[in-house]
């Protein structure tokens, strides 16, 4: 049985791996969970779950919490209080599932205690690559990809020699725009899009998906987890996200994994790693299915995929950057500050202005996110 610790275990990922460990609760244990303030929902988790510790952002959200909990549940708060959930629980597999770079800390500190990784936070290897990736083998921890694309690749190299790879392409769906042009952009409303054709995913990843910047984090976390140069990295539009990513070899043999749209099945894999586990989901029918669909990459059409190619060959301190500066124009997006193209001006700005420099410690990209994020705030 796998003791598991969730970080962000109340937003879409986090209540889709609980879906999985309960779907088959002789094999899991949830030893922690912590989420952001939505306490009715993380109270209702661990009166199933009964994790011997819970985290909320805030100490007001804790100690709302602290009286509703079953008794014997400790309950922390803030940052420490992540870390403690991490690293504190005795777990042998962390899913970190947070949004954004506040993932960072919490998955640095899960791999010093010895836990594998279940990574679903795209922002850790974005801005900390090199010394995740670094620090995880020096301790020998596992870095298991939770993302459906990363996944479908991690499943593709298995039992293949690095060495033969010719290509890795990541499939993107298109996100909730992928049908109108640059010029019908003009205008679109948060709810639209919000609304996604294929996958239920919570609001910020949902708007990347709109404007490729998801797809843009997922080519530079590919660089760091599977070694790949970005000139290996492709990335192609398939509206349907059945082939949810494929690799090429040098002989030119492809190999792809495919499925529904269902973030249950990567996440499954993810857990059961090296074994596969039945999961609550339908069987793929292709017959059914008729035909698959696939448009090359418009990078004019998609300026924040391209942003994100040339933020990670500049590397340094410019992923960083690109995603800091992309989180705070989402936001402002989300808030009704700003249209919806000007996520891509607000990032391209943040970008031009940035000097490059060495990112030795999470300190010093700790200083480059916020010296991002506040000029993202004001342009």
């Amino acid at each position: 049985m796998k003791n598991i610790a969730i970080l962000g275990s109340t937003g879409s990922i986090g209540t889709q791996t609980l879906d999985v460990i309960a779907n088959d609760p002789e094999q899991y244990r949830v030893t922690g969970l912590a989420a952001g303030t939505n306490v009715d929902l993380l109270v209702r988790q661990a009166q199933i779950f009964r994790p011997a510790k819970v985290c909320l952002a805030t100490k007001a959200a804790a100690d709302q919490a602290a009286v509703l909990l079953p008794p014997g549940i400790e309950v922390l708060h803030g940052c420490e209080g992540l870390d403690e959930i991490a690293a504190g629980t005795g777990s042998d597999y962390v899913v970190t599932a947070l949004v954004g770079s506040q993932g960072i800390r919490s998955t640095m500190a899960a791999i010093e205690a010895g836990a594998s990784i279940g990574l679903a936070n795209k922002e850790t290897l974005v801005t900390a690559g090199h010394l995740v990736m670094r620090r995880a083998a020096e301790k020998g921890v596992a870095i298991l990809p939770v993302d459906s694309e990363h996944s479908a690749i991690f499943q593709c190299l298995n039992g293949e020699s690095r060495r033969t790879v010719r290509k890795i392409t990541l499939t993107a769906s298109g996100g909730s725009f992928r049908d109108k042009t640059r010029a019908e952009l003009e205008g679109v409303t948060v709810e639209q899009a919000l609304n996604h054709p294929n996958w239920a995913m919570g609001a910020k990843i949902t708007i990347d998906s709109a404007t490729m910047v998801n797809k843009g984090l997922e080519v530079i976390e590919a660089h760091w987890l599977f070694n790949a140069a970005y000139d290996q990295i492709d990335v192609l539009l398939h509206p349907e996200s059945i082939i949810h990513s494929y690799v090429e070899f040098v002989d030119h043999s492809v190999i792809a994994q495919l499925g529904w749209p269902d973030m249950r099945i990567p996440i499954q894999y993810a857990l059961s790693y090296p074994d596969r586990r039945p999961t609550p989901t339908a069987p793929l029918d292709l017959a059914k299915l008729g035909k698959l669909h696939f448009r090359e990459m418009d990078y004019a059409r998609y300026p924040c995929l391209r942003l994100a190619y040339e933020a990670g060959r500049a590397g340094g301190s410019a992923p960083a950057v690109y995603n800091a500066a992309n989180e705070v124009a989402v936001a402002r997006f989300l808030k009704g500050e700003i249209a919806f193209l000007d996520i891509e001006r607000v990032i391209a700005t943040v970008l031009d202005a940035h000097a490059v420099c060495e990112l030795p410690d999470l300190a010093a990209i700790a200083e480059v996110d916020e010296r991002a994020r506040l000029e993202a705030s004001a342009v």
